[in-house]
């Protein structure tokens, strides 16, 4: 496993992957904020991510381009994809999402497959929240989904 960090206003991230981007693990939350003594330190190999992350925080970035090793169910992919079709500064809920994905009474396991997001910020599940606009769980705490979403937010008013 090869690992990286990127410092963002998010905090310190942890980026992982073998040959593609398969983690980005947040500094609180329920994420992996450092490596293994066996992993090897290579930031060459994330260099387009850690171009595209910092693009991001700087409000220059709206959509990702890099290659990813998304590993899950089926049922956790087929609900990252959807989350991929989420615009920037834009939310939707739970129960959005399940019923975009066919089936509309499963909004607590979208819920459920968003927090095993391996790809935060790239695969954007900040962007999903409760039904009555509430922000609810967050791989990297809601401290940190707020600090995103208030970020795109910023961006989209300011004209970045």
């Amino acid at each position: 496993m090869y690992y990286c960090h990127i410092d963002t206003g998010a905090g310190r991230l942890l980026l992982t992957g073998h040959n593609k981007l398969e983690t980005i693990n947040f500094p609180a939350g329920n994420t992996k904020p450092e490596p293994d003594k066996t992993w090897i330190y290579a930031p060459e190999r994330f260099s387009k991510t850690l171009l595209q992350l910092d693009q991001y925080f700087k409000g220059k970035r709206k959509t990702f381009d890099i290659e990813l090793e998304l590993k899950g169910t089926i049922f956790q992919k087929k609900v990252w994809q959807e989350l991929l079709k989420i615009p920037y500064g834009n939310t939707v809920s739970y129960g959005e999402i399940a019923a975009k994905i066919g089936n509309p009474k499963a909004a607590r396991a979208v819920g459920m497959a968003a927090g095993k997001n391996p790809v935060a910020i790239i695969v954007p599940c900040h962007r999903v929240i409760g039904k009555d606009g509430s922000l609810t769980g967050f791989g990297g705490g809601l401290e940190i989904k707020k600090y995103l979403l208030d970020l795109e937010q910023q961006v989209i008013q300011t004209g970045l």
